[in-house]
């Protein structure tokens, strides 16, 4: 039942929503591995149509990227507010608390202020958790991750076997890298989390206080298992195989890990290339997995209407990072390309005037922080090293970042990438002395769009690779937006 207050609330403006009595609720929903692949984002033989609700009821961001191409560094970079190079956090094994100890969080900030700040799934990566974020302990359920037991034995072998390795898990050593029984949505982990939010989302609604429901969905990431009828929704032989599926011309051989080694530790991946038929049963994988998750969206969204909560609820939804899917011969994310920095992100806010739009301003998953904060009427901490992009949901056209900035370390190397309205620019630096160039990425999206040539080292380019290296020598605090008059 709508309380009186929630039934006022609806009729706020954006403006006034912060300054309101009662606080937006946030719903904050998580997915792993999404790359802008969506109905939303103009792929309508993708089949999302509970993440298009959020698009049509809220802003679709088309140029928004991550901080770092891989789980934990992105997700540390999206809820500290802070960047890799200060989190510390290039990998997958350093939690920030050993770095930055007393950093505050974005689930920490809004608990500090009044809210009860649940979570589920997979916000931070796996179990790098960190519980003071939380009012209440963080919550995954445990599930198989295939459905068939003859797939449940082959990825056993990783858990009682000699599979286990500190660098890399071997080659086949997992289950299959895809699966499609005719089994219920709850069978997996997403179907188990979608249920736990709706019944969390019907406790909070009789909460006096606001409510942070943070919601981690794990697909569309590897193993691509959803259940049988989501790859019904696709027809095989539909499914177009990456136009460029070759190495970039000129590019440094470091600057993207082209030997796949997360796909090819599930079961039958050959060491070599992916033969065609095989690249077309991932994809299929890949977008049965969105279809899955996607209705796992929609099973919260439904809830949240029901209960009444939409009317003041933020819904934000965002992708870690991207994903290759044959792309320059890879199949993965740890890159600094568009394929993988450039990642979803949906925002939906109460009474907002430009409902259904989209924006094409640079924006990055660092600014989500302080965005949040600012729609909710929270003072801003003061180590954020983002921008709210608040004044973009009123004017998406507005003026704003002139680069946003991602990095992927290599070894001994620290590759920084710099996307600007035109251009791709990554500088690949010694990790201890920036002085050091150890190579240079050009590429120009008006010509080369899917980067297939890198033009850094061809003479007519240098005045603007001298341009580039300068802006990215000032860095991302001479990035941020105008100053509105």
């Amino acid at each position: 039942m709508k309380s009186t207050a929630t039934t006022f609330v609806a009729f706020l403006s954006l403006a006034s929503l912060a300054a309101a009595d009662q606080k937006p609720n946030i719903l904050f929903i998580a997915m792993d591995d999404l790359r802008p692949e969506l109905g939303c984002y103009g792929r309508d033989y993708i089949k999302s149509p509970n993440i298009d609700r959020i698009a049509k009821a809220g802003m679709t961001f088309k140029r928004a990227y991550c901080q770092q191409a891989v789980c934990s560094p992105s997700r540390t970079s999206l809820m500290t507010g802070t960047r890799p190079d200060t989190t510390r956090v290039w990998d997958l094994v350093t939690h920030f608390r050993t770095t930055t100890p007393d950093v505050v969080t974005l689930g920490q900030h809004f608990k500090a202020h009044g809210y009860f700040v649940q979570g589920m799934g997979k916000i931070y990566h796996n179990s790098l958790d960190d519980e003071v974020t939380w009012s209440v302990p963080f919550h995954t359920p445990k599930v198989p991750r295939y459905a068939l037991p003859e797939n449940l034995t082959l990825d056993q072998r990783q858990v009682t076997g000699k599979a286990k390795s500190k660098s890399r898990t071997p080659a086949n050593s997992r289950g299959p890298a895809f699966e499609a029984a005719d089994v219920p949505d709850a069978t997996f982990q997403d179907g188990k989390v979608a249920e736990l939010a709706v019944a969390t989302l019907r406790d909070m609604s009789a909460k006096k206080q606001p409510f942070f429901l943070a919601v981690g969905f794990v697909k569309p990431h590897l193993p691509f298992v959803a259940p049988k009828k989501y790859w019904d929704l696709y027809d095989p032989a539909a499914i177009q195989l990456a136009p460029n599926p070759f190495y970039p011309k000129d590019a440094p051989e470091y600057a993207i890990l082209n030997h796949s080694g997360e796909l090819r530790s599930y079961h039958g991946i050959p060491s070599d290339s992916i033969p065609a038929d095989l690249a077309r049963q991932l994809k299929h994988g890949y977008y049965a997995a969105i279809s899955y998750a996607d209705a796992q969206v929609g099973m919260v969204l439904d809830e949240l209407d029901r209960l009444g909560l939409r009317e003041n609820t933020i819904v934000i939804l965002w992708g870690d990072h991207g994903w290759k899917l044959g792309e320059h011969s890879a199949w993965a994310k740890h890159s600094n390309t568009e394929n993988d920095t450039n990642a979803p992100l949906l925002i939906s806010v109460p009474g907002m005037k430009r409902a259904g739009a989209t924006s094409s301003a640079l924006v990055e998953f660092v600014d989500i922080y302080p965005s949040l904060a600012e729609l909710a009427g929270l003072p801003l901490p003061a180590h954020l090293e983002g921008t709210s992009f608040k004044p973009l949901l009123d004017e998406p056209e507005r003026p704003w970042k002139s680069a946003a900035f991602s990095q992927y370390p290599r070894e001994k190397l620290m590759g920084y990438t710099m996307r600007t309205d035109r251009h791709r620019f990554t500088i690949w630096v010694d990790a201890k002395d920036h002085a050091k160039v150890d190579a240079i990425e050009l590429y120009d999206h008006q010509t080369d769009p899917q980067e297939n040539t890198n033009v850094a080292n061809d003479p007519a380019n240098a005045a603007m690779v001298e341009q580039l290296t300068a802006q990215w020598k000032k860095g991302w605090q001479v990035a941020k937006p105008p100053v509105a008059n």
